[in-house]
């Protein structure tokens, strides 16, 4: 079971600053009472705009307060947090993934069908939303990771059919996905989401690009990425043509390109 540190977390870091519980609570317009609780531990379930009020003051990500106990970085990596050099700081900020569980406490995998896309962008991260969608249970599934199932549109990642429903991992830690790594976008701005070969810039942009080379690479601002999910596997009705003379040559080639680098390393 994942341990919660951020009780811990704000007493360490309102101590870090000098400041007094009056002192903060007063900042954060909080009552001091309510501040005691939660550095007591007492608070189970503090209210999502509390975590914000904290994350904002303090300059750090939600995920790092929950998930991190702060005090046993060390003295620099305190530091490069309080710079605002964030372990989750990409993608990780101000975010908190909302799951569902069957009886057994066993995270569910969701399926997200195109007619549901308006409602998941205004329902993402809301635990009944995501409740009511329907749910399926894979029993090849690593067993860490929370995964969901995305019914893709549209021919810009051909060879893989149009419609199928793709099974994918949420990634905590954008800093961490390889280039041209396929995941599916949860995007703000075109109140979409998609299927792409995702490359993160360090000019803190997004590049999108698609395995059909009729559609041409563009890029978003991190800003407006809501979730990015690694790809995992796929589902289709379509039966898969036979492969010709010339993709199994490519095969072989890059299977081929593969050893070699290996061995090289």
């Amino acid at each position: 079971m994942q341990r919660i540190f951020f009780a811990g977390n704000i007493k360490f870091l309102r101590d870090r600053k000098k400041l007094s519980q009056e002192t903060l609570a007063a900042r954060l317009g909080l009552t001091r009472a309510k501040l005691a609780a939660i550095e007591a531990g007492n608070t189970k379930s503090p209210q999502p705009e509390d975590y914000l009020k904290f994350s904002e003051f303090f300059k750090i990500s939600i995920d790092t307060l929950l998930k991190i106990d702060i005090q046993k970085l060390g003295e620099l990596r305190i530091r490069e947090l309080e710079a605002g050099n964030d372990v989750y700081i990409r993608g990780g900020n101000l975010r908190v993934l909302a799951i569902s569980v069957d009886r057994s406490n066993n995270e569910n995998v969701e399926y997200v069908p195109v007619k549901a896309k308006a409602g998941y962008m205004a329902g993402y991260n809301d635990p009944e939303f995501i409740a009511s969608l329907p749910k399926y249970s894979f029993p090849n599934l690593p067993q860490q990771g929370t995964f969901r199932i995305f019914s893709s549109t549209g021919d810009s990642m051909l060879p893989i059919p149009e419609g199928s429903d793709i099974i994918a991992q949420y990634v905590q830690d954008w800093t961490a996905i390889k280039p041209d790594t396929p995941c599916v976008v949860i995007l703000k701005s075109q109140q979409d989401f998609v299927f792409k070969m995702v490359t993160m810039s360090p000019n803190n942009t997004v590049l999108l690009k698609s395995l059909n080379t009729e559609y041409k690479p563009y890029s978003v601002e991190a800003s407006d990425v809501m979730e990015i999910w690694r790809f995992y596997a796929y589902t289709s009705r379509e039966f898969p043509e036979a492969k010709s003379e010339m993709a199994t040559v490519l095969t072989a080639i890059r299977n081929l390109e593969e050893k070699i680098e290996q061995i090289s390393k």
